[in-house]
């Protein structure tokens, strides 16, 4: 039986190396989706062999949300595996983002993550089996300066979703977080760093430039990165981790900090336990 993935965000990045791995497998079928399917997935064309299925979708709009879920149940009958890949990041001080720039990014990287996943859950826990794979970040366990509500919406996508993986686990379910660092995808020309024009913040200045001139110059392959993805998913579901870092500056940044978060804990630890009850009721 094949195998039906439903990715979002396809027309670049981990969604289109994702989509065109997937588009080369006969025995799976896949969704994928963009806001502008016809010229942004047009790539797929040369794989079409009745398998394939373009999807308008923005993460944004409720009603393409529901559509394009309904739609892909109609015309494959399942959706084992949801990728939420769509979103972005925004680049800036904390103080200096501005608010409605952080919400339209919450809107897409949180909600619209959140949104797909209900939606495609009551299909999963009616099969009694699925997958969820959503996109987070390094930043979403290791904060890093100028990208504070990038990190924040990472932190809530990984908060939310590590709850949901105990939630679902009994109905077959199960969740993946991808944690990538830095690789060749648009990020870098999408972010969109803003300049501090705060004097204290200046410093930040020198890295902000240099994230938007890095781009094709980063460290982690994209192709590698959704071969690793499809391989655990289709060949090794009872391995499946919880989270799944990326690129050896995700997986080394990621344990120095928690190394240092537990040591930081520990000599806390006295402390904390002196605000309990002394009766221990």
């Amino acid at each position: 039986m094949n195998k039906t993935w439903l990715v979002t965000g396809c027309h670049t990045g981990f969604g289109k190396c994702l989509a065109t791995l997937l588009a080369q497998k006969k025995n799976v079928n896949l969704v994928a989706t963009a806001r502008k399917p016809k010229t942004q997935l047009d790539y797929l064309d040369q794989y079409n062999h009745g398998q394939i299925l373009k999807v308008q979708l923005d993460v944004t709009d409720n009603n393409q949300i529901e559509s394009s879920v309904k739609v892909a149940k109609a015309k494959f009958g399942r959706i084992d595996v949801l990728v939420n890949n769509a979103g972005y990041g925004i680049v800036g001080t904390y103080e200096e983002t501005p608010i409605v720039a952080a919400q339209k990014m919450f809107d897409a990287d949180v909600w619209g993550l959140t949104k797909m996943t209900r939606e495609v859950l009551p299909i999963m826990r009616k099969q009694k089996q699925g997958v969820i794979v959503d996109f987070s970040s390094m930043s979403g366990f290791n904060p890093f300066l100028d990208v504070a509500y990038y990190t924040g919406a990472k932190y809530a996508v990984e908060g939310m979703n590590q709850v949901l993986a105990r939630e679902v686990k009994p109905s077959g379910i199960k969740v993946m977080l991808v944690e990538p660092s830095a690789f060749r995808t648009h990020f870098s020309t999408t972010a969109h760093p803003e300049l501090s024009h705060i004097k204290n913040y200046q410093f930040l200045n020198p890295q902000m430039k240099f994230m938007a001139k890095r781009a094709g110059d980063e460290k982690g392959d994209p192709n590698k990165a959704a071969k690793i993805i499809y391989d655990l998913v289709n060949n090794h579901p009872d391995k499946l981790p919880l989270q799944l870092p990326l690129g050896s500056r995700s997986v080394n940044g990621t344990i120095e900090h928690l190394e240092d978060e537990l040591s930081r804990f520990k000599k806390l630890k006295k402390l904390a336990s002196s605000a309990d009850y002394s009766d221990n009721k």
